[in-house]
């Protein structure tokens, strides 16, 4: 379910659907790089201004689901003008900034995101530009990323299935916010 809370600064009504925090699993595959499972937390958050704050921690998953160490971290905000152009600036703990541009697809919650600039430092490994698609599908939040440095072509290396979290207070709000008159079919156990 999509909730549009009241104090989301009207420009990010269209972004609303990744809001929450949100856990899954997904695929991590890049030349040079050790082929795995990944296990993933992620965060869309609001604080009334024109921008959703993203916070993002992905670890090595075992073949038995354990974490084994972390992967990759990321952090940034995501903006959105009337015109339905996404901006998502990133920090990324290997020592890469980033600024993405990118547009939510019309009539769908989909939102497709390519680099426009890529910074560095001394010690970042290797990396020149990304693509990525993030979906919103069945309630469930979808993503696949492309990756590319200057001895690899831009290429699909990670994606991701997240379920949202729900708290028990999202369940109490949501059951106090049907109507009176429901049918006793066990809802009337939340109330």
């Amino acid at each position: 379910m999509i909730e549009i809370p009241s104090d989301l600064h009207k420009d990010l009504v269209p972004l609303a659907f990744l809001l929450g925090n949100w856990v899954g699993a997904g695929v991590y595959d890049f030349p040079g790089a050790e082929k795995c499972n990944f296990g993933q937390e992620a965060s869309f958050t609001h604080d009334g201004r024109d921008f959703l704050a993203y916070e993002s921690r992905t670890w090595v998953l075992d073949n038995d689901g354990n974490k084994v160490r972390p992967l990759e971290s990321e952090a940034g905000f995501w903006r959105i003008d009337g015109d339905r152009k996404v901006t998502v600036t990133m920090t990324r703990d290997d020592g890469v900034v980033e600024i993405w541009y990118g547009e939510l697809a019309d009539k769908k919650p989909q939102i497709e995101l390519a680099t426009d600039a890529v910074a560095r430092t001394a010690s970042a490994v290797p990396y020149s530009g990304g693509k990525r698609l993030y979906g919103y599908v069945k309630s469930d939040l979808m993503w696949v990323g492309e990756k590319q440095t200057p001895e690899v072509e831009l290429r699909p290396y990670m994606s991701a299935h997240l379920k949202k979290v729900v708290t028990p207070e999202d369940v109490e709000r949501w059951a106090k916010a049907l109507p009176e008159d429901m049918p006793d079919d066990g809802i009337a156990f939340f109330k």
